[in-house]
C-alpha cells in the first residue's frame, strides 16, 4: 500500500524522494584485519548473532537530502 510523504524536515517537499532499500548480510569478520572470515544465510548465523531487525526501507528527501525511516515521512504527511 502507498501512502503521501512530506519531509518532516524541510516541511515542503511532497513529491522528490529516494527510496533505499536495505539489505542484510550476516557476517563473520576477523576483529584484527577486517578481513571477511564467514558469510551467513540469514537463518543460519547461529545462536550468538542476532538477525537484522531494522526497518526494510529507508527514505531520502531528495530536496534537503535528509534520511529517516519511511513511518517518519508517512506520519508528517498525516499532520
Amino acid at each position: 500500500m502507498t501512502h503521501p510523504y512530506l519531509c518532516p524536515n524541510c516541511k515542503t517537499n511532497r513529491s522528490r524522494f529516494n527510496l533505499i532499500e536495505q539489505v542484510a548480510t550476516p557476517v563473520k569478520i576477523d576483529a584484527k584485519s577486517g578481513d571477511i572470515l564467514e558469510s551467513y544465510q540469514a537463518d543460519e548465523a547461529g545462536p550468538f548473532h542476532l538477525p537484522y531487525r531494522g526497518p526494510q526501507l529507508k527514505v531520502q528527501c531528495a530536496t534537503c537530502g535528509l534520511i529517516e525511516d519511511e513511518q517518519m515521512f508517512i506520519k508528517r504527511a498525516q499532520h
